[in-house]
């Protein structure tokens, strides 16, 4: 683990970097090391003292970020190629198998640890128990446990989440369309099942989402997620109701203490103004979260090397006019399939609908659909192509 380090060059001095970071979630963190592999000076400010505590996402890794980042086996669980999709009431549910792994569930502590790790080792200065406070001209402000500190960076990227503070002090675009998730973790022993992912479509359980259970024979991941307005118990009241009955879990014996997770999730889209003159956002901030699945942990990490594509070549030729190429529009026409869909899922509100529209799953084109959704072959827009586009 990377010690904290003052990001002041002096005592109640100001420090100047090229790039502060703000969030050490794994989009900060990868955008933050690759600029400092290409020789750029980076500082990451993260407000939590250690990387281990307030984990949001599920980490689940989709078959292309695992073919395409080297991510360390060590904190990944076993591949998981089964898939299993419940209607209201667990009746008949609709089995699908891939042929190839399609999925492994990370283990996130020690997965951000090895990322800051690295981000360390590259020379990136982590700022650990360091809040961002704001930004007034080109100065920023960072409280640590030493005080205050002002910044001057050359740019600022907002890696600070789904409801970004940076975003809304570079004046570029803010999630509005957002899901709230709620997740608990135990751990399982080892079992005679394949590991599964186990998916519930049940409006009244997860309004405009699903609950799930993902056992992949290590840990269980037991989790709603859905539209805040729409729960009728609320989140927490919705997820202690699945778990009591949740599949995938028979005869699994529960801890009385599990670790419990839970955030905000954007699903409308990469956000159509992403950068500015002054800095761009990455992961959860620029909405880099796909609007069907939810799933963040792809787009993240290819976006982040987007962002460190351009913002290198800003740096090397002292404009900023390579930024205005990290356009959040040029990309949003990957997603429109996918925003229909969601758009369609948010309209199922009772289980009957649910019921009817579950039918089509069993049907030889639904279960090719869903095929498609769930084991496909695409991924977040390549750098390559997002730049050609812009």
């Amino acid at each position: 683990m990377p010690r904290t380090v003052d990001p002041s060059d002096r005592p109640g001095g100001v420090a100047r970097t090229d790039v502060l970071v703000v969030g050490a979630g794994l989009a900060g963190l990868h955008v933050a090391t690759l600029l400092a592999r290409r020789g750029h000076d980076v500082l990451l400010a993260e407000r939590r003292a250690g990387l281990a505590g307030a984990i949001r996402t599920t980490g689940i890794f989709v078959r292309k970020t695992l073919d395409d980042f080297p991510l360390p086996a060590e904190h990944l669980g076993p591949p998981i190629r089964r898939v299993v999709l419940y209607p209201p009431g667990l009746h008949r549910p609709v089995d699908l198998v891939s042929d190839r792994d399609e999925y492994r569930v990370g283990d996130m502590a020690p997965l951000y640890e090895a990322a800051a790790a690295d981000a360390a080792g590259a020379g990136v200065r982590v700022a650990l128990g360091t809040r961002y406070a704001g930004r007034q001209g080109d100065t920023v402000r960072l409280i640590g446990r030493d005080g205050s500190t002002a910044v001057r960076a050359r740019f600022v990227v907002g890696a600070d989440g789904a409801r970004s503070t940076v975003a809304r002090d570079l004046g570029l675009d803010r999630n509005e369309h957002l899901l709230v998730g709620a997740e608990e973790v135990f751990a399982v022993p080892a079992h005679g099942e394949p590991p599964t992912f186990h998916c519930v479509l049940d409006p009244s359980l997860a309004p405009g989402y699903l609950a799930w259970v993902v056992n992949d024979g290590q840990h269980a991941h037991v989790g709603v997620a859905g539209y805040a307005d729409r729960f009728p118990q609320g989140l927490r009241g919705a997820l202690t109701r699945f778990s009591a009955s949740a599949p995938g879990l028979d005869g699994v014996p529960r801890p009385d203490v599990v670790e419990r997770r839970g955030g905000p999730i954007p699903v409308g889209g990469v956000l159509r103004r992403i950068s500015c003159a002054d800095g761009l956002l990455v992961g959860d901030a620029a909405g880099a979260v796909s609007p069907l699945t939810a799933g963040g942990l792809d787009p993240c990490l290819r976006l982040s090397e987007l962002a460190a594509t351009v913002l290198d070549e800003a740096l090397r030729s002292g404009s900023a006019a390579p930024l205005a190429r990290y356009s959040g529009a040029a990309l949003r026409a990957e997603f429109r399939g996918r925003l229909t869909l969601r758009r369609g899922l948010g309209l199922v509100r009772t289980p009957a609908a649910a019921t009817a529209a579950f039918a089509l799953l069993r049907t030889p084109p639904g279960r090719a659909a869903a095929g498609r959704v769930l084991f496909g072959d695409r991924s977040f827009p390549t750098q390559a192509g997002a730049l050609s586009r812009a």
